[in-house]
Formats: C-alpha cells, sequence, structure tokens
C-alpha cells in the first residue's frame, strides 16, 4: 500500500505560536517549545518512512516553505494549509494526499512528545484492516487520524478547539458504518497543565522550564476565589519550614474573580493562571516547578511546624512518597470521627486524599505523568499508580484544614457522597460527571 504521512504543525514565530503556553513559558518559550516538539516529530516520521515506505509532507501555517525548510531540514515536502478552519485544512490535506494516488493517508499533529514510530506503524498496519483509524488525546481531541479513502464528513460540524471532538468523530464513523480502530491515548501539549508531560523528557524543556534545583522543596496550591483563606496559608508555609532558601511556593490559578492571585504574588508566590479543576491546577503549578520535592497543599491547610524535615526524612526512607495526618479545625465528634478514619485509611490501605498534603520526589511524579486533568479524583487515581511505585508513607505530624465543605452539607452526609463518588469512578462514571453531580454546577467549575 502506498502510504502517505501528513504533519501538521506551525511555524514557531514568537506571539504567534503555542499561544495558550505563553502565560507559562512567556512568547520565545512558547515558540522555542514548538520548534522542538516539530523537530521531534519530524524526526519520529523520518523514523517511520525508514520502516514503512512512505512520503512524509508537512502541512504548515505561518511564514513559507523556505523558512520552514530552513528550520526543520531537508528531504520533506513543506506545503502551507488551505482552508479557512481546522477542518477544512484536514479536508483538504487528505484529499490532496489521496489524489497522489495514496492508498493511506495518515495525518498527524507535531505536539505529542508521546508519539512515536512504534504507533505511526501500528496505524498503518491497522489501515490495512480497518476504514478509519484514530488515535485520541486525552483533552478530547484527536493526534491523529488515518483512512483508506476521503471521508470528508468526518471533518465537518465537529466543535474544534473542544473537548468533544473525538466523540463527535467517532459518532460520524459509526453513523457511516465505516471500521475503525482506535489507538492507545496519548497527550497534546496545548495548555499549561499539559507541560508536565514534558518534564520526563529534558531535551524538549531545557531552557525553557526550570531546572531541578537539589534540596529544594516546591509546594503547589489549586486555588480558585481563595482571598479570604490565601494570605494565613501563605505565611503558615514560610514561617513553619526550617530553610525558607529552600523553599518555592506557586499558586495555580483556575480564574479567580476575587483577589487571589494579587495576594499570591504580594505574598511571594510565583502565579501561573490555567484551566479550572484541581487536577489541571495541580499539573499547571508542577510543571514550571523547580524543586527536587513537590508538595500538593489546599489553600484552606496549615501545615505542621518543620514540615519540609518531616518531608525530606521520610522521602529518605523506604517511601515513595507521603502525607500528613488528618486534623480538621472543628473539634466536634463527627468530625474527630472523620479525621481518625483518614488516618486509619492512609496508615493501613497506604491511600491518603489531597487534603493530606501529598508529597513525593518530583522526578518520581514527572516519570507518572502527573495527576489527570480531572475536576475530581485525581488525587484518588493518582495514589493508585503511586502504589505501584513503592510504599506512602504517613507522618505522625498532623496538618490541619477547614471543615468548612463539612459544615457545607453536614458531616454525615459529605461523608456518605464522597463514598459514593468513589463507588461511581470505580463503575466507570466519567469525573466530569461526578464534578457536576457532586458541586451541583457545570464540571468545568473548581
Amino acid at each position: 500500500m502506498k502510504t502517505q504521512l501528513v504533519v501538521f504543525t506551525r511555524y514557531p514565530e514568537p506571539g504567534n505560536t503555542k499561544t495558550r503556553l505563553i502565560s507559562a513559558l512567556g512568547a520565545e518559550g512558547a515558540a522555542l517549545l514548538q520548534q522542538r516538539l516539530t523537530t521531534q516529530t519530524l524526526n519520529t516520521s523520518r523514523t517511520f518512512r525508514k520502516r514503512v515506505p512512505s512520503v512524509v509532507q508537512v502541512q504548515f501555517a505561518g511564514r513559507d516553505a523556505t523558512a520552514m525548510q530552513a528550520m526543520f531540514g531537508d528531504g520533506i515536502d513543506y506545503m502551507p494549509q488551505q482552508g479557512q478552519g481546522l477542518g477544512e485544512r484536514l479536508q483538504h490535506a487528505i484529499d490532496a494526499a489521496f489524489q497522489t494516488d495514496a492508498d493511506r493517508v495518515i495525518v498527524i499533529g507535531a505536539d505529542c512528545p508521546q508519539l512515536d514510530a512504534a504507533t505511526l506503524e501500528e496505524a498503518a498496519y491497522q489501515l490495512e484492516h480497518h476504514d478509519v483509524v484514530v488515535g485520541p488525546a486525552e483533552d478530547g481531541g484527536y493526534y491523529l487520524i488515518g483512512m483508506k479513502k476521503p471521508q470528508p464528513s468526518l471533518f465537518q460540524e465537529i466543535p474544534w478547539g473542544t473537548s468533544e471532538v473525538f466523540l463527535k468523530t467517532l459518532t460520524k464513523i459509526d453513523t457511516l458504518r465505516l471500521k475503525r480502530k482506535l489507538l492507545a491515548p496519548l497527550s497534546d501539549i496545548d495548555t499549561p497543565e499539559d507541560l508536565v508531560r514534558c518534564r520526563a523528557t529534558p531535551q524538549l524543556i531545557d531552557g525553557i522550564l526550570p531546572s531541578e534545583v537539589a534540596n529544594r522543596l516546591s509546594i503547589v496550591i489549586p486555588t480558585l476565589n481563595e482571598a479570604e483563606r490565601l494570605a494565613d496559608t501563605l505565611q503558615f508555609v514560610r514561617s513553619r519550614c526550617v530553610s525558607e532558601s529552600d523553599l518555592e511556593v506557586i499558586v495555580a490559578d483556575g480564574g479567580s474573580t476575587d483577589d487571589t492571585a494579587e495576594i499570591a504574588s504580594e505574598n511571594q508566590a510565583k502565579v501561573v493562571v490555567c484551566n479550572r479543576g484541581r487536577g489541571i491546577q495541580m499539573n499547571a503549578g508542577a510543571a514550571i516547578a523547580s524543586g527536587e520535592t513537590l508538595l500538593f497543599l489546599h489553600a484552606d491547610a496549615q501545615l505542621p511546624v518543620r514540615y519540609d524535615d518531616i518531608i525530606q526524612n521520610m522521602l529518605r526512607g523506604k517511601a515513595v512518597a507521603g502525607a500528613f495526618r488528618l486534623q480538621i479545625d472543628h473539634d466536634t465528634p463527627g468530625l474527630r470521627m472523620v479525621a481518625r478514619l483518614a488516618n486509619l485509611r492512609s496508615r493501613m490501605l497506604q491511600r491518603p486524599y489531597g487534603d493530606q498534603g501529598l508529597f513525593l520526589r518530583s522526578q518520581t511524579f514527572y516519570e507518572l505523568g502527573g495527576f489527570r486533568n480531572w475536576p475530581l479524583m485525581e488525587d484518588f487515581e493518582f495514589v493508585q499508580r503511586l502504589r505501584k511505585r513503592g510504599p506512602i508513607g504517613l507522618a505522625n505530624d498532623a496538618m490541619t484544614v477547614s471543615a468548612r465543605r463539612w459544615q457545607k452539607r453536614g458531616v454525615v452526609q459529605t461523608t456518605c457522597l464522597n463514598q459514593a463518588i468513589v463507588l461511581a469512578w470505580r463503575i466507570g462514571i466519567s469525573p466530569q460527571r461526578l464534578a457536576t453531580w457532586y458541586r451541583g454546577k457545570p464540571a468545568s467549575s473548581s
């Protein structure tokens, strides 16, 4: 079969490239990352071409073919994208490829660092037996689509740039009764929270994201309208550590409408503004961290005295990660029981929750790919993966959290709801839907 591989990308021009990353990387850093991602993707394409005889073509936006060739090298055709939107551009590229007598066409983006030649080989092989092959992206889009003949309707009436792209495309494939094959999900790099996926590939981020500093502790605090509590939390963070010089505080804000970001800056915290959702925000903060160790802290929590020493001592032992004992700032029998059960669960089952101050080596966090970009259950799922690496310790010292979420619904109702959410997730209900049920508002809220 004659195969054509089409790579969609953009010339890496500062200010016009990876604009959603500029808040975290700056215009120059975002453009440099785009350049490196494209270079890696084209190297992967060249490896694929050696294994599966094929033509590789780059369809680009911005500048011209001469500039693209000068930056990314010879041996590949560079063609400007044609069409008003992404759907039209994809359709045009695929139609043009089939007009060159290709028997199968595979289109990929240039912002998926996990994409390798083996995945492209799998796509080419599956097209011998299927009409369409799709590689779903974890953000709800797709990083690859391949087909054996033009299918223009797959690119029409699709909500491009949203989390519905993959599902809408899948519905169209099934409506057309096409035989399809799905590849393993991978991550695109589009927003600050996605950058955590790049930390496991040092050559991509060298000079763009901070280098790891030995003995430094980076504390990541996700926030949304926490102006009332954040200043106190940050003061406790700095006053209760042994070595403030080895401390970095990052506030990952999900678009607060109050003074949260300003208060964070006034208290010498680094601020990154990102999409809402705890998993999303904690990933965005961890992506720009420079610490050898990471601590994820809620905005209403108070750490114990000498917490940095406690963390380092625990991680020098057998523990791959750890958390603090839970203490709630409202002393009632019901809340004391909640704390006791949480601490028993953490010690016996090694399953702490996010409100207990999860900490671990940054290298471990990056190797695991960080949290899922979920609005709920991100800590539960991450701890499940983390336990496969080794034991999760529980410190003897307690951290204190606000009773506000138990007071809002009541202790019994909150506890039962939390357990129901865990059960519902285990049977396959999505975190987005669970967040809607839990908060009684759209799942995009934090």
